[in-house]
C-alpha cells in the first residue's frame, strides 16, 4: 500500500487550544471539519499523547485557530514539537487574545478562531474523536488557510543531509537510527507513527 495517497486528503492546519486549572496549552492538530451547520457542530481528532487531549477530556471546551499560509516553521516547533507537560507553551507568547470561554486563540498568522463545547467523543486507539457544539467564532483576517501541502512544500526546512541510518519522520525531521523501525513506533517530537517515516538511504 501506498501510504503517500493520504496526503492527497485535504488537510488543514490548526492550533488546538484548552484551559485547566488556570493552565493555558495547545498544540498543532490537522484535522477539523465541520460536520452540521443546523446544529453548527465541528469534530476534531487529537492524540492522546498531547496534554490538550487530557484537558478537552476533563474540561469538554476547546478553541481552535485558523492557520494562514503565512505561518513560520517556529509556529509549528513551538506548538507541536515540544510538550505541554513539560513547558509552558504560552509563556512571553504575545499573539493570543482569551475568548469568552476563557481559552486562549492566536491572533497572528490566524484568519479565524472557533470555540467548541464538546457533546460527544470516541475512542479511536491513539486518537480521540471529540464532536462539539459551535459557541462561538470570529474571522482575524482574510489570509489563505494553511493546507498540509502548502505546510510541506512551502514552511517545512528541507532535511539536512543524512549522516546517520536509519529513517526520517516526514513531518518533523526526527531520526530514528536503526536497521529496522519497529511497527508501533511513534515520533518522540511530533507524535506520527511508523508510516510517516521513510529510510535514509546511503
Amino acid at each position: 500500500m501506498n501510504q503517500q495517497a493520504m496526503y492527497k486528503i485535504g488537510y488543514g492546519l490548526y492550533v488546538l487550544t484548552a484551559c485547566e486549572a488556570g493552565k493555558d496549552n495547545g498544540c498543532v492538530v490537522n484535522t477539523v471539519m465541520q460536520v452540521t451547520t443546523t446544529p453548527n457542530r465541528v469534530m476534531v481528532a487529537v492524540n492522546k499523547q498531547n496534554l490538550t487531549h487530557d484537558m478537552i477530556q476533563n474540561t469538554g471546551v476547546f478553541n481552535v485557530s485558523a492557520l494562514t499560509t503565512s505561518v513560520p516553521f517556529e509556529v509549528f516547533k513551538h506548538f507541536g514539537f515540544q510538550s505541554g507537560k513539560t513547558v509552558d507553551k504560552f509563556e512571553g507568547y504575545e499573539d493570543k487574545s482569551r475568548s469568552e470561554n476563557g481559552i486562549l486563540y492566536l491572533t497572528k498568522d490566524t484568519n479565524a478562531y472557533i470555540s467548541c463545547k464538546v457533546v460527544s467523543s470516541m475512542d479511536l486507539g491513539t486518537h480521540t474523536l471529540f464532536l462539539a457544539d459551535v459557541t462561538d467564532a470570529d474571522v482575524l483576517s482574510e489570509g489563505e488557510s494553511v493546507t498540509y501541502a502548502y505546510y510541506q512544500q512551502f514552511i517545512k526546512p528541507a532535511p539536512a543531509p543524512a549522516k546517520k541510518k536509519g529513517y526520517r519522520c516526514k513531518i518533523c525531521g526526527y531520526v530514528y537510527e536503526g536497521d529496522e523501525l519497529p511497527e508501533d513506533f511513534i515520533c518522540p517530537i511530533c507524535k506520527h507513527g511508523a508510516a510517516d517515516f521513510e529510510k535514509i538511504e546511503d
